[in-house]
């Protein structure tokens, strides 16, 4: 299972936390809520209504929304995912 970013290209928290993963070399499947419907309902569950992005899924099925690159990095190295 991979990580899945589900974002929007406008979002500059989106860009940050694309660039912070392409960085540290983290695969991810990147799911652009305008335009997939389903990804926009997954988002809107997780975050009680809001279309809150970027709202991250990580292969344990936990979850991130909005974080900042130290938050990202952080739960990246919880994973075992970045040294």
């Amino acid at each position: 299972m991979t990580i899945k970013m589900y974002s929007t290209t406008w979002c500059p928290d989106c860009i940050r936390s694309k660039r912070t993963l392409d960085k540290h070399g983290v695969e991810y499947e990147d799911i652009n809520i305008e335009e997939d419907p389903s990804g926009l309902a997954l988002v809107k569950r997780i975050n009680r209504g809001a279309r809150s992005v970027p709202t991250i899924v990580f292969p344990d099925n936990s979850t991130l929304t909005e974080p900042n690159s130290n938050e990202l990095v952080s739960k990246l190295r919880e994973l075992g995912l970045v040294g």
